[in-house]
């Protein structure tokens, strides 16, 4: 943006304001305030003025040149109480050179013939040199003029065109549009069977005079963008130029040297034999001690600016200067000391041009997953406070070696001013995307992967163990599949995979899973039950995961079996079957008779046959981790469903953040296999951890790269993690704080496979309440082990075993600390006994139950003891331990208990209704005739979830 006040420009400059409006004083432009307007003129006379404080061509030599120099330094002293007390000290110095064309008079003609001679070609050079850099600058800025006025004259010759061609754009715009007129008159004016002709002519002219206009239009836009930005250009360069221009040091010219007396070389005293330096040559511009004149400050100045330039000679070991191992010097191992090896070069001795950078630097920042402050903050070079005052500018409290998320991260790199790219340079998972899809490989047709899905108690694996005449169900604990199962079945067609997936509310990640890694889904609905809720689960996940479906009406030989109204339940879902127009083929099966069961194989390998699946066989394997569990005497066991490839034993497999080769691969049956092809599920063995289930598995080339994945990816994994604990701790503290006081149930969850283990902590997560809530302390797969009991003793946690038992050493471990383990084979136990535990640590809920009404008849004033009624029971029953409410006019005046209760002279313990007593209230006198009292009871009743 072009600047139009001294503020703005200083802003430009980047120079203080103040400063800005002496120089322009200085150049005779007359500001008084930063607010004043500044116009291009008044630029070009503040350039004019420096370039001639600095020196070119068009302007004479400077006469003298003043330097200053300030140093500050501390000195600490101790005071007479024996504390020290730090002063700053600072000295300041300043040194004036100045030129003088009168250095040899005649007088001191013959002092000056007893110096040096000086070399005339030397001076002639340094004149040449003077002159040539004196022509170079008046050349260069000759040629920045001319290009200045051809770029005006550039701007002014585009502006013409730019007017001109929206002049012609207007005139052809009314032209089309005359045009349009005179054809829409002469189609008016034709018969009636041209109007339709007509009026497309019409809407065609008018269309072309719209885009006639909007090209116009656009054409104007464009070329006044370009305008503005070419005007953007030439102030950024002026602006440049001048900020260049008061960066630019000051040049000191020296004088030329004067021409050595004739006489000189005869009146020149001879160095006295045995002499080893020159006698010392007079300094040009320099006056000695003989020619100053009494009183004459100049002379006295100059004299010291001598003195300081002899120093300064002394320094660098110039010519007569007496340093050791000088010219002439005899010693000295070619002068190693001085001389023309210590002498610095002529380069070196000139002065500087270095500037330093005054536009900020923006860079291109590479922001990871996770990163510390002190990592972002090398990767910006800036410090790390300041990415810490960033951050407590967003909010956040951090340390240097706070772990930031990637999109926190990332705001902090956009909020300093560089560019964030969301990348992991050093991410050697980048390595995978080489691999590709083994599209150089040839595919082949492969088997489908078909996976049985549907409520609890449909028949989903009973139907399985029909196909694959086994039973399998029976070895599930409770009838109830808890686990996804993987088996492969031959059938005259041809071989289909199948996986049962449990049915259960809380194996939703599984049956997710298991519609993922499918290609074809039979939803198997029973007839006498029809659709419920975990149906229209199956339902969502299969649409979801875009599978075809195959829908089996299971237990059709049952009394009660409704195929229609099943039918038209599924309708109401979106399931429309063939009959209707749909797609869904419906088939009714019965599991126990084996009705309809080849029907179904029929139209799941006709729908297989439509899909047109194939794999690549030859290809290195890659498929899907379908089960993964803890053996004690295998180690980690993962079932693999291969999708495509071949996996071999002896192969490296990476899955997830988990790797290993494989040493051993087993087949449903538990037969060792030496190799699996597409949709061959098989169980391997030689991880090196339990994988997570539902990861890509895929069999690497390279050992040391799988472990350099597999490591990357865990602690990618865990900085992760503890990023999004700081995070919830930070953003939960006040909703903590709110809460109050909650009671938690620690637990230890050890369960067989890991589908198991992620359905229960997830049924079991979901029991919380805001009194009561499940802490899950650790979860894992494998056996309970010592350290798993150390854990709950240091926790004070419940241990959950699921289809897992402890050893041994954990048992007495257990014992001796009193740990709770318990047991389960089947969820509904689990979820019921944990749901009845969070129960009892619930606070129970009080209720109030009335018990009786008393009427007041007479009240009694009695010394040392107060008021006392005498009263009537007319309902229910008081009790001396009950509590009252003291009604008037049928409001609640006061709530509390009986003092004493008494019937004649007797205490009592209770009055019934009809009969007449005298009691008196705990602390409380105010009692009047014809008050009621409510007598009540506080019974608390235990809460359920």
């Amino acid at each position: 943006m072009a600047s139009n006040n001294v503020a703005q420009f200083a802003t430009e400059l980047k120079m203080p304001a103040d400063l800005l409006l002496t120089q322009l004083r200085s150049a005779g432009v007359q500001k008084s305030s930063t607010s004043d307007p500044l116009s291009k003129d008044d630029k070009d006379k503040l350039l004019n003025h420096l370039r001639r404080t600095h020196g070119t061509a068009d302007q004479p030599e400077k006469k003298k040149i003043t330097l200053t120099r300030k140093e500050t330094t501390e000195i600490k002293q101790a005071d007479a109480t024996g504390k020290s007390r730090t002063i700053q000290v600072e000295v300041r110095k300043k040194r004036t050179f100045v030129q003088r064309d009168d250095l040899v008079s005649p007088s001191a003609a013959p002092a000056a013939a007893g110096g040096q001679v000086i070399d005339a070609a030397e001076q002639a050079r340094r004149e040449e040199e003077a002159r040539r850099q004196s022509e170079l600058i008046a050349r260069q800025e000759a040629e920045l003029r001319e290009k200045q006025e051809r770029l005006a004259k550039l701007e002014a010759e585009k502006a013409a065109q730019a007017k001109a061609a929206e002049e012609q754009a207007r005139r052809e715009a009314e032209e089309a549009a005359k045009r349009a007129a005179e054809q829409a008159a002469a189609g008016a004016a034709a018969a009636s069977e041209a109007k339709n002709e007509a009026k497309s002519e019409a809407k065609k002219a008018e269309e072309a005079k719209r885009r006639a206009e909007s090209e116009a239009a656009a054409k104007v836009a464009a070329e006044r963008a370009a305008a503005t930005e070419r005007a953007r250009k030439a102030v950024a360069d002026e602006v440049a130029q001048i900020r260049a221009m008061m960066a630019q040091p000051r040049r000191v010219i020296k004088a030329p040297e004067p021409a050595p007396a004739a006489a000189a070389p005869a009146a020149a005293p001879k160095a006295a034999a045995g002499t080893l330096h020159k006698p010392a040559e007079k300094k040009p511009g320099v006056v000695g001690k003989e020619d100053k004149k009494p009183g004459d400050k100049k002379s006295i100045k100059s004299a010291n600016v001598a003195s300081t330039w002899s120093d300064d000679a002394k320094k660098r070991g110039a010519p007569g200067a007496k340093t050791r191992g000088g010219a002439g010097t005899p010693a000295g191992r070619d002068g190693w000391r001085g001389g023309a090896r210590g002498r610095r070069p002529a380069h070196e001795e000139r002065e500087s041009n270095f500037q330093a950078p005054t536009e900020a630097i923006v860079r291109e920042v590479h922001v990871p997953e996770t990163i510390t402050v002190a990592e972002l903050a090398h990767k910006m070079s800036v410090k790390a406070s300041e990415v810490i005052k960033q951050l407590m500018k967003l909010g956040q409290m951090c340390t240097i070696n706070q772990v930031l998320d990637q999109e926190t991260a990332m705001i902090v790199v956009e909020e300093m001013g560089h560019k964030a790219f969301a990348a992991a340079v050093d991410d050697p998972e980048a390595l995978l995307a080489d691999q590709g899809e083994h599209a150089e490989f040839e595919s082949v047709s492969r088997a489908p992967v078909v996976t049985v899905m549907g409520h609890v108690d449909h028949g989903k694996t009973s139907l399985l163990d029909y196909i694959r005449r086994a039973k399998v169900a029976a070895g599930e604990a409770g009838g109830i599949t808890q686990h996804i199962g993987a088996y492969h079945v031959d059938t005259p067609r041809g071989m289909v995979t199948f996986l049962d997936t449990p049915g259960h509310e809380a194996f939703t990640a599984m049956r997710a899973r298991g519609a993922k890694a499918t290609d074809i889904v039979i939803l198997v609905v029973a007839a006498d039950d029809g659709v419920m809720p975990q149906t229209k689960e199956a339902i969502a996940h299969a649409k979801a995961a875009g599978v075809p479906l195959v829908v089996a009406i299971n237990k059709i030989d049952k009394q009660g079996a409704n195929t229609d109204r099943v039918t038209q339940e599924l309708v109401a879902e979106g399931v429309v079957p063939e009959e209707y127009g749909g797609d869904s083929p419906f088939v009714p099966v019965s599991a126990k008779t084996g009705q309809g069961i080849d029907d179904l194989l029929e139209n799941v390998l006709l729908q297989a046959e439509v899909l047109e699946l194939k794999a690549p066989v030859e290809a290195p394997a890659r498929g899907l981790v379908v089960e993964a569990r803890l053996d004690k005497g295998r180690g980690p066991v993962a079932t693999i469903l291969v999708q495509s490839g071949t996996l071999k034993r002896g192969d490296v497999v990476l899955a997830g953040s988990s790797y290993g080769r494989v040493r051993a691969m087993l087949d449903e049956n538990g037969k060792a296999v030496a190799e699996a092809g597409p949709s061959i599920p098989v169980e391997i063995q030689g991880l090196t951890e339990v994988p997570q289930a539902g990861e890509e598995a895929m069999v690497m080339a390279d050992e040391r790269k799988a472990r350099e994945i597999a490591l990357f990816r865990q602690g990618k994994f865990r900085d992760v993690k503890l990023a999004k604990q700081q995070a919830a701790k930070l953003e939960n503290m006040f909703d903590q704080m709110a809460e109050g006081e909650v009671k938690n149930l620690p637990l230890i969850i050890k369960a067989d496979v890991q589908g198991s283990q992620e359905a229960l902590v997830s049924s079991l997560q979901k029991l919380s309440t805001s009194e009561v809530r499940v802490q899950v302390v650790h979860a894992a797969v494998g056996g309970i082990s010592e350290s798993d009991v150390n854990l709950a003793v240091a926790s004070k946690a419940v241990i959950l075993g699921f289809n897992a038992r402890a050893d041994a050493s954990a048992r007495k471990l257990a014992e001796a600390n009193g740990v709770d383990i318990r047991y389960y084979n089947i969820i509904y136990d689990a979820i019921d006994e944990i749901k009845a535990a969070m129960s009892g640590m619930l606070a129970p809920e009080k209720r109030e139950h009335v018990t009786g009404q008393v009427e007041i008849r007479q009240v009694i004033m009695v010394s040392k003891v107060g008021a006392v009624a005498g009263c009537l029971v007319t309902d229910g029953v008081v009790k001396r331990t009950s509590s009252v409410r003291l009604l008037r006019n049928n409001l609640v005046i006061w709530t509390g208990e009986i003092d004493s209760l008494k019937r004649f002279k007797d205490d009592v313990k209770e009055v019934r209704a009809g009969l007449e007593c005298g009691l008196s209230l705990k602390n409380y006198n105010d009692i009047q005739v014809g008050d009621t009292l409510e007598v009540f009871e506080v019974q608390e009743v235990a809460r359920t979830l």
